[in-house]
């Protein structure tokens, strides 16, 4: 089992900055892909982007490409997820996962066997 704990959600004016990050516990490994997946109301979960937790490989959606940096600290089994310039529809809650799956299935949902509770962005225009 693995265990995910996000932190780092807020509120923030367009433009602005935020980071959130992901400590994961439990039977973690270099095995497991680390995502964030974001949900806005009556939308459905969307990928993010991912890392391979120990190459340090990196995927983004276009939406957030160039805008938002994932990192990994390996040694506090952490990720951060670095959000600039953020928009008005960046707002959702964001949800951390993990999985051992292959890079074809990085940007799906269903091949993520562990998620945290999530937490909520809200960027004001």
């Amino acid at each position: 089992q693995v265990q995910l704990v996000e932190s780092g959600g807020g509120l923030v004016q367009a433009g602005g900055s935020l980071r959130l990050s992901c400590a994961a516990s439990g039977r973690t490994g270099s095995s497991y892909i680390m995502g964030w997946f974001r949900q806005a109301p009556g939308k459905e979960r969307e990928f993010v982007t991912a890392i391979n937790w120990s190459g340090g490989t990196t995927y983004y959606a276009d939406s957030v490409k160039g805008r938002f940096t994932l990192s990994r600290d390996n040694a506090k089994n952490t990720v951060y997820l670095q959000m600039n310039v953020l928009k008005p529809e960046d707002t959702a809650v964001y949800y951390c996962a993990a999985g051992r799956l292959s890079r074809s299935d990085w940007g799906r949902p269903r091949g993520y066997d562990y998620w945290g509770q999530g937490t909520q962005v809200t960027v004001s225009s």
